[in-house]
């Protein structure tokens, strides 16, 4: 019986920090960035999320790149909803939010 062997995942992070790096520069450019382009990026950043296994190294590269965490939350919402956004910003958010809806409904917060 010919038994299918899984594909190792990847360890090296080298490909997927360059591609992390990529798509912080391409979401803080201050120049007009080609859709295909970002795109392009951004698939090939999915790919090696799908390869790279949760690691110690991995954390770090989220730390890092805010653009690939996005991206990697929300390939994982499922499971971890979004797990690396900072909860202090999403309660402020929510906040103001809430006062803003307060203000045109006339109330005071």
């Amino acid at each position: 019986m010919n038994a299918t062997k899984p594909l190792p995942s990847k360890v090296n992070l080298a490909v997927t920090h360059v591609l992390a790096e990529l798509l912080e520069r391409l979401d803080n450019s201050t120049v007009p960035v080609g859709a295909e382009q970002y795109r392009s990026v951004v698939m090939h950043l999915v790919n090696e999320f799908n390869d790279v296994p949760s690691s110690v190294a991995l954390a770090a590269l989220l730390d890092t790149y805010p653009a690939a965490t996005e991206l990697y939350e929300n390939l994982n919402y499922e499971v971890a909803g979004l797990c690396r956004s900072s909860l202090d910003l999403s309660l402020a958010a929510e906040q103001q939010a809430k006062a803003a809806i307060n203000r045109a409904m006339g109330q005071s917060t």
